[in-house]
């Protein structure tokens, strides 16, 4: 296996580096303190093609693989994990999923919105009660002739206020049935569907997340996506892509801490001499530097796999649980090698601090990895 970065992937990274400096670094901060999705940025990276990485230049995007899209999330959430979130939410999620189970009349109608940018896409799986164990979710859709009427609420969606469209998983059959759960697009504005409670969280605060509200909502039957109750197949498809974009995310942060930590251990000088000269510093940043290796390898493996077809619910679970943890750990040596500083938020591992712990959670906890990988390779 070749992991050498492409000439798109170099050009994309500078691409992301200039955009960053100008449009994300002077202002993350205060997003972050406000809790500001800033949806104008979103419209500006969907200028750039990196709202529809992945979809096909024939529905408008940028039609590139995964390889492409691990830079794309890696280096936007090593300056911010809060950008880099929404970026992969978008893409990965809300779009990857029309893209890769609507019917032909529902990719030419949302794909181009989503991949321009100028739509802001969610995804709705995730219940306040039934977190992991989606087969008895209570958000229902019951069949009313040629019509879904929907109830119930979805709880930790990124974008659930700001997003123009969703994808929502609802139960129409019977509790921890077979086959028990079925996908619909559902925009905004549709009678009967509007957002709830923006949460107020420790770290990604500018990746708006909020609850989805649904009270005898009607959809079309031309909404629903695929055939009745293969919903967790799909969303299950949908997560194997989806942990590779929370393990690039969890790169980028891990990057961005290493990079700031590294630069400060030089110039930062204690009893005459940088503090990266001391051996308890050298071996964090030793440390640091080994487990991003590791977390890239596993990365671009699943990756690989993705882009040829082929299955990676193992490599793509062991790329998130590694990455994500990693993340953590790297994030908090950081904040020690800052010492005091690091605990302030005029330097940034405080930041990458913060959003590293979100990694461990969304899209699947560790302990969900773990239990996909054990599965698996018990099973051979």
């Amino acid at each position: 296996m070749n992991f050498s970065n492409t000439e798109a992937q170099s050009s994309i990274a500078e691409m992301i580096r200039d955009f960053s400096n100008k449009h994300i670094r002077p202002n993350m901060m205060e997003w972050d303190e406000s809790q500001k999705f800033p949806v104008d940025l979103f419209h500006k990276l969907g200028e750039l093609g990196l709202m529809g990485v992945l979809v096909p230049t024939e529905y408008g995007g940028s039609g590139l693989s995964y390889f492409e899209y691990v830079t794309v999330v890696s280096e936007i959430a090593k300056v911010c994990g809060s950008i880099g979130l929404s970026v992969a939410a978008h893409n990965s999620l809300c779009t990857g999923h029309i893209m890769y189970f609507g019917n032909e009349d529902q990719k030419r109608k949302y794909l181009p919105k989503l991949a321009s940018g100028e739509w802001i896409g969610a995804w709705g799986l995730t219940e306040a009660n039934t977190g992991s164990d989606s087969g008895n979710m209570n958000c229902t859709a019951v069949k009313d002739g040629d019509e879904w009427v929907i109830n119930g609420t979805k709880n930790w969606i990124t974008h659930g206020i700001s997003g123009n469209v969703a994808v929502v998983l609802a139960r129409t059959g019977e509790r921890r049935s077979k086959n028990n759960i079925t996908s619909f697009i559902i925009e905004r504005g549709t009678p009967g569907f509007k957002a709830g409670k923006k949460e107020n969280k420790l770290g990604m605060r500018a990746s708006e997340t909020a609850e989805l509200v649904f009270d005898n909502c009607r959809v079309s039957d031309a909404q629903r996506m695929g055939p009745v109750g293969n919903g967790f197949y799909q969303a299950m498809k949908i997560l194997d892509g989806g942990r590779i974009s929370i393990a690039a995310l969890a790169l980028g942060i891990a990057k961005g801490a290493y990079e700031a930590s590294l630069k400060y251990s030089k110039e930062r000088h204690q009893f005459d001499q940088p503090i990266s000269n001391f051996q308890a510093i050298a071996f964090k940043l030793a440390d640091m530097a080994t487990q991003i290796e590791a977390s890239e390898l596993l990365i671009l493996q699943a990756a690989d796999l993705k882009n040829r077809g082929m299955q990676m619910t193992k490599e793509s679970a062991m790329a998130k649980y590694y990455a994500s943890e990693a993340a953590v750990r790297i994030s908090t040596d950081a904040v020690q090698i800052f010492g005091g500083y690091g605990y302030t938020k005029d330097f940034p591992v405080e930041k990458y601090y913060r959003d590293s712990k979100l990694c461990t959670i969304g899209e699947g906890t560790s302990e969900i990895q773990k239990l996909v990988i054990s599965r698996d390779i018990l099973r051979n």
